[in-house]
């Protein structure tokens, strides 16, 4: 990774779901704003948000389906990845530059979580791990 980001921030709607064809196949890509606030204390020591930013967040591959199954507008997250730029149209057709984040990894953070529910394991318990449960 060229340009490392990692930052925790706020879905400011659900992650979408797409799949692509790329010149290797077909693969997965999920893409969600995520808003990326700044904290300092006031005068009174306490925490208040002094700024921020909005970045596009895409992850591709296994993860995408996930990230778009399990987030949620609002959801607390935690990205790694790399930031790119991208050219892309305005609304009047003229090229700008956009930075995105291409996350190798989005995880959820704890805050506002009511329940979790596991799936079951991928690869067969050993016997004297299932009998110590």
């Amino acid at each position: 990774m060229q340009n490392l980001f990692i930052g925790k921030g706020n879905l400011g709607d659900s992650p979408t779901l797409k799949r692509i064809t790329g010149r290797n196949g077909d693969f997965d890509v999920a893409t969600m704003r995520v808003y990326f606030g700044r904290y300092a204390q006031d005068d009174n020591g306490e925490v208040e948000q002094v700024g921020g930013f909005w970045r596009e967040v895409e992850i591709y591959g296994a993860k995408a389906p996930a990230c778009a199954k399990l987030l949620r507008k609002g959801a607390r997250v935690l990205v790694i990845g790399e930031e790119r730029d991208f050219t892309a149209h305005d609304d009047n057709d003229q090229e700008v530059q956009v930075i995105k984040v291409v996350a190798e990894d989005v995880a959820l953070q704890l805050t506002r979580i009511k329940s979790i529910e596991f799936e079951a394991s991928r690869k067969p318990a050993r016997q004297d791990e299932s009998e110590a449960v």
